[in-house]
């Protein structure tokens, strides 16, 4: 697959990433509450977890499915 995840794209994955993975793991731990509506707090702290763990992958290997299938490139490289 190419690479299509670049630029500010990237750097943002990184960030909002990295900010929903610590969320996640303090909000498991119990340090901040981040259940929403019904959702208990644990499947609340694990979904954050692994969208963040999932922005930072795509970052990481700048390959995104998602800007696959929508016909998305940000990579100004081009493929590599």
């Amino acid at each position: 697959m190419e690479k299509n995840v670049g630029g500010y794209d990237r750097i943002g994955r990184f960030v909002i990433g990295a900010i929903l993975l610590v969320v996640g793991i303090t909000g498991y731990a119990g340090a901040i509450p981040v259940a929403v509506g019904p959702a208990p707090q644990a499947l609340t702290s694990i979904i954050l977890v692994v969208i963040g763990a999932v922005l930072l992958v795509t970052g990481y290997t700048q390959r995104c499915v998602i800007n696959r299938v929508l016909g998305m490139n940000t990579n100004k490289r081009g493929s590599q």
